[in-house]
């Protein structure tokens, strides 16, 4: 017989998308329509969600974002190259273990007993994917596997037991299932093909970058203190930059920071020689930031002032 989790009814939080959009702007998070509904539906169905975007479009937020308006706790597990088991799920305290092999050594214990001791749950180190799933008084968790495209291909066999049934298996100790399933956000800026296994047991959402008016009022909201006239000219450049030729465009990160740098300056108007100036909080390459210097950026001030 098969063993089903219990789904953590967070739904009972949210009847409609538009819920989901308010509850996720009370937290400073602007999502559209398509975002609200498949964070809807991944609350109402007990399914992970797998956010596709280009790096700084808000994925990582979502979940921040998320964990904030559920009460939750945030566990993050940040992917990167060579990632694995013991690092990501469990790992055994070999010190201790030690230590105690020791001590029934000296009490005469048997070779069956102590082997049996030996891989107790009190030296199993749970790592994000174990505590994820780990009862927890709380309440359940809420999981952010970041970046899942920079860890190796290899790695994603890890995660699809947990994905699927919410369960890991660790062969010393049996399989241990989620009672109460994490939400399990799982992001990847596409730098690889993500596994089809993977996505397939998760919803799947494409995270854009903002439209002019969606990012105008997350300068806004973002940033305390910003006048309407700053906050329109940073959009205006951003939305600009992001249409040149340029090696990465910058993402809604850079554009806070940007707007952040900018109060920092007291700065009130956007002019060529501020851009030129700034170009190093907007831009990460040299090669972009010398091909936006001069003309470019004589246009981006002339785009910026216009009404």
């Amino acid at each position: 017989m098969s063993h089903s989790p219990t789904i953590w009814h967070w739904n009972l939080l949210f009847n409609t998308i538009e819920a989901v959009q308010q509850a996720l702007l009370d937290q400073r998070y602007i999502a559209d329509r398509g975002l609200a509904t498949v964070i809807f539906l991944a609350l109402k169905l007990g399914k992970p969600l797998f956010l596709e975007g280009e790096a700084g479009v808000g994925k990582t937020e979502v979940a921040k974002a998320l964990a904030s308006v559920l009460g939750a706790r945030l566990i993050r597990l940040q992917c990167y190259e060579g990632l694995d088991v013991h690092n990501a799920v469990y790992e055994w305290a070999y010190a201790r273990q030690i230590l105690h092999l020791r001590v029934l050594e000296a009490s005469g214990a048997s070779r069956s007993e102590m082997e049996r001791d030996l891989y107790g749950r009190e030296f199993l180190l749970a790592r994000p994917l174990l505590q994820a799933i780990e009862e927890d008084a709380a309440g359940p968790p809420v999981l952010l596997i970041d970046e899942i495209d920079r860890a190796d291909e290899e790695f994603e066999s890890f995660l699809l037991e947990l994905l699927s049934d919410f369960q890991i298996t660790i062969p010393e100790i049996g399989t241990i299932r989620a009672t109460r399933p994490p939400v399990v956000i799982v992001t990847s800026n596409r730098t690889r093909e993500v596994h089809d296994a993977l996505k397939r047991r998760c919803l799947y959402h494409w995270i854009n970058y903002p439209d002019f008016e969606t990012e105008y009022q997350i300068v806004t909201l973002k940033t305390p203190g910003i006048a309407a006239q700053l906050s329109y000219q940073v959009t205006r450049v951003v939305q600009a930059l992001r249409q040149a030729d340029l090696f990465k465009a910058p993402g809604v990160a850079e554009t806070l920071d940007w707007a952040n740098a900018l109060l920092a300056m007291d700065c009130a108007d956007l002019d060529e020689a501020t851009i030129n100036d700034t170009l190093g909080v907007l831009l990460k390459y040299q090669d972009d930031v010398q091909r936006v210097q001069g003309a470019l950026a004589r246009d981006l001030a002339k785009r910026a002032r216009a009404t």
